[in-house]
C-alpha cells in the first residue's frame, strides 16, 4: 500500500495543497475551542507553505468515513487531528480503514512503542511491569491501524500516529505525495508530530523566504469594479495571488476594501507597485499601506 515516494525526488514546480480535518464533538459543541487550525497555518507559513482548506467533523463514524474517503482521493497532503484513541467515541482509525477498503491490524512497531510506554509508566510508579493486564491489552488498540499504514512518532508519550495513502493508482500517479497523516487531538502531541511530518516529507516545497503580503486600504470602490484589475495582475504576475477583504464597519477606516498581493517577497516587490499604479489609473481613493 505504501507507494508514496519521497517528495524530495519530485519536481518542486508540482506543489501540493495542504488540508486539515479536525475530528471531535467537543469542538462542534463549543466545549473546547479549536487550536489546531491556527497552529497548522503557523507551521505551514513558517515553511513558506499555506493551508488550502479545513473541515470539522463530529464523532459520527459514517460522516468521518465520508470525509476521509474524500481526503484520500483529493491528491493532497491532509492532516487529521483527533479520534485515534481507544475509547468508544474514537472512530478515526476504524473509519480510515473502511475508507481505504482494508482491515485494521496491530502495527508491530506501534505495539512495541505502546508496550514500552506501559513499561515506562510502571517503572515511574514503582510497580511491576505486567504486560498482560486487561487495561494494558486494551491500550494496544491504539496501535490498530489500517493495514499498510506507517507510524508517525510521538515525542510526548511514544504512542504513535499513523499515515496512509490511497490505493487508487491514478491518484498516486498524478499526485505521488498524496497522503493523510493521522495525529492525536491533544495539541501537545499533535503539533510536534505535524512538524516532524513537514520536515521529514515536505522539504522539497519549502520556500526559503516565507510568503509576505502587501496591501492598501481602498475607499469608495466596489469589488466588482476592481475585479478586472485583480485578474490582470494575477495574469501578469503568476507567482502572486491578489486578495480583496471588504469591510463595512471598521472602527478606523469605515467602509473600505483592503486590496493586496501575497506571495514570494521578490514577486510581491514587483506586483505591488503595479497594483498601486493600476489603482491610480482607476482613480481610486487609497489610504494606508500594510505589510504582513
Amino acid at each position: 500500500m505504501n507507494t508514496t515516494q519521497s517528495p524530495l525526488k519530485h519536481d518542486k514546480v508540482q506543489k501540493p495543497k495542504f488540508g486539515l480535518i479536525i475530528v471531535g464533538d467537543e469542538i462542534l459543541s463549543g466545549k473546547r475551542a479549536d487550536k489546531h487550525m491556527p497552529k497548522t497555518i503557523e507551521l505551514l507559513s513558517q515553511r513558506g507553505l499555506s493551508l488550502s482548506y479545513a473541515e470539522y467533523v463530529g464523532d459520527d463514524p459514517e460522516r468521518i468515513e465520508s470525509v476521509l474517503s474524500r481526503a484520500f482521493m483529493s491528491g493532497d497532503i491532509v492532516f487529521s487531528c483527533g479520534g485515534i484513541g481507544a475509547t468508544p467515541d474514537d472512530h478515526t482509525r476504524q473509519c480510515a480503514a473502511k475508507a481505504l477498503g482494508v482491515p485494521l491490524g496491530l502495527h508491530p512497531q506501534a505495539e512495541d512503542l505502546i508496550r514500552q510506554r506501559i513499561k515506562d509508566q510502571a517503572l515511574e510508579a514503582g510497580k511491576p511491569y505486567e504486560p498482560d493486564l486487561p487495561d494494558h491489552i486494551h491500550r494496544l488498540n491504539m496501535g490498530q491501524f489500517p493495514i499498510g499504514a506507517e507510524i508517525i512518532p510521538n515525542p510526548y508519550n511514544k504512542i504513535p500516529g499513523f499515515q496512509c495513502s490511497t490505493r487508487d493508482a491514478q491518484v498516486l500517479a498524478q499526485h505521488p505525495w498524496a497522503r493523510v497523516y493521522f495525529l492525536p487531538g491533544f495539541p501537545v502531541m499533535a503539533w510536534p508530530m505535524m512538524e516532524w511530518v513537514l520536515d521529514e516529507y515536505c522539504q522539497a516545497w519549502f520556500e526559503k523566504s516565507p510568503f509576505i503580503e502587501r496591501s492598501v486600504i481602498v475607499y469608495g470602490s466596489m469589488e466588482a469594479s476592481l475585479t478586472p484589475m485583480m485578474l490582470k495582475l494575477e495574469e501578469q504576475f503568476s507567482l502572486i495571488k491578489v486578495f480583496s477583504l471588504p469591510s463595512v464597519d471598521h472602527p478606523v477606516h469605515g467602509r473600505h476594501i483592503e486590496l493586496g498581493v501575497k506571495g514570494p517577497p521578490e514577486a510581491v516587490a514587483q506586483a505591488y507597485p503595479a497594483l498601486l499604479a493600476y489603482l491610480h489609473e482607476f482613480g481610486a481613493s487609497i489610504g494606508p499601506e500594510l505589510v504582513r
